[in-house]
Formats: C-alpha cells, structure tokens, sequence
C-alpha cells in the first residue's frame, strides 16, 4: 500500500503552501479573531496525552463563554459533565492544545493553537459565572497560533443548511445507544438519567 512517512514526502506530494496560506498564521490574536471567539457558541478542543493518543471534546455554552484576556490568553470555563475529564488528564500531562471555534450561519472557521493548563483560582473563573454557577476549573490557553479557516469544509458539508439537517428519528436515542453498548441498564433507564442531567446539571 503507498503512503507517505517523512514530511519531505508528504511536502512533496501536495506542492509548495501558497503565500497566503503560509502569512495568514497569527502569534496573537487580533481584533477579527476577537469578534469571532465572541460570536462563537460551540468549539472543538482537541488535546493528546503523554504518549501521544489523541481526544477531541466538544465545547459549548452562550456565545463569547470563551473569555480572551488579552490578546495571548483564552479562559475556556468548564461546565458539568460526565468526569472522565479526559482532556483535563491529558493538558496535565502534556500542555499542547488545538481549539477550532464555530459560529453558526458563518462557513469559515477560527483556528488557535497554543498551550493551556488547569485553573482553580475563584477571582479568575467568577466571571464566567453561568445561572449562578461558578465554574469547578478552567483552561488558561497561552495563544501560540491564531488564523481563520476557509469554508470548504463546511460547504462540503452543509453544516448550516438546514434542509439538509437529519430528522432525529432517523438515528437511536443516546439511552438506547448506552444501553446496547454497556448492557448496565435498560434504555428507559437511560434515558431518565440524561434527561434528568440535562434538566438538572447543565451547569
């Protein structure tokens, strides 16, 4: 089977990176990266343990809950969740972080790169208080890289499109899937569960 090792290879089998796309990259984060950040509900943070093995975890709350305090520094709050803290485990261990931040009806997206750490201090995280919650921890993000991402992916996908959305009835109810998968309780049972946290503990 081809494939490709080394980065010379791989260098060589896409051609050279066009000028812009080679000066687009940021070290800080500027007053267009700023607006979106505080327009951006949703983020994926993707983060690697020690050895290598990589985690993606989806990130959401109201738009701009990702605070920027000052144009090197994010603070993404935490919100309640099920406490695997698999990222959390993984930034202890290696501090190397990617974000990808989404705005709905808006294609192109925001890339930041840089490295974060665990926060517990209570001045730092009140304010990103939410229904009079104060988060447990928190991620300080030291921005290393910073550029927008163009649309085609999202245009490949029809990610905003709306008449392209799937019908909920065509996939099963997360109850049902974890009860398939880890046979400890019946669907029904399930179900309840989410749905109380969901009513209960959404922050």
């Amino acid at each position: 089977m081809d494939g490709i090792s080394d980065h010379a290879a791989l260098r060589g089998h896409y051609g050279a990176v066009s000028v812009l796309a080679a000066r687009k990259t940021l070290r800080r984060l500027d007053g267009h990266c700023r607006a979106f950040i505080a327009l951006s509900p949703f983020l994926v943070l993707a983060s690697a343990d020690a050895d290598g093995r990589a985690d993606a975890s989806p990130r959401g709350d109201a738009p701009g809950f990702v605070a920027v305090l000052d144009d090197a520094t994010l603070l993404l709050p935490d919100r309640p969740g099920n406490n695997r803290v698999d990222s959390y485990g993984n930034i202890v261990a290696s501090a190397g972080v990617g974000l990808i931040f989404f705005v709905p009806g808006i294609e192109e997206t925001l890339r930041v790169n840089g490295r974060a750490r665990v926060v517990t201090d209570a001045a730092l995280l009140a304010p990103a208080e939410a229904q009079g919650k104060a988060p447990k921890a928190g991620l300080l993000v030291a921005v290393e890289e910073a550029f927008f991402h163009c649309a085609k992916a999202l245009k490949r996908a029809h990610l905003w499109d709306a008449a392209r959305h799937v019908e909920r009835s065509r996939f099963p109810s997360l109850g049902r899937i974890i009860a398939d998968q880890t046979a400890a309780c019946s669907a029904e049972e399930a179900e309840a569960r989410i749905e109380e946290g969901y009513r209960l503990r959404l922050y």
